[in-house]
């Protein structure tokens, strides 16, 4: 599968690439891709507090910690944080 580029999926969001490449945070929507699943449902788990690794709320808008994001893609378990707070 191919997303707008030359790289496969897999590759654009394996931990290496996004090392190299992405910030201190990165968008909802590629932390999902990465995590396998969709934009939709990734916001649904933020809603919930489920979201399975750090996210920032900024105004109305969310970020997810690159850091955090590595973590559970390198270790398989969740950092799970409560939305509410």
């Amino acid at each position: 599968m191919y997303i707008q580029g030359s790289e496969p999926a897999s590759t654009q969001y394996s931990p290496a690439h996004i090392r190299a490449t992405w910030d201190g945070t990165g968008s909802v929507e590629d932390a999902s891709r990465a995590l396998g699943f969709s934009r939709a449902k990734g916001y649904e788990l933020i809603r919930r507090g489920r979201f399975p690794c750090r996210v920032l709320r900024i105004g109305r808008s969310s970020r997810i910690v690159t850091a955090s994001l590595l973590r559970v893609l390198e270790s398989g378990e969740p950092e799970y944080n409560d939305a509410s707070t």
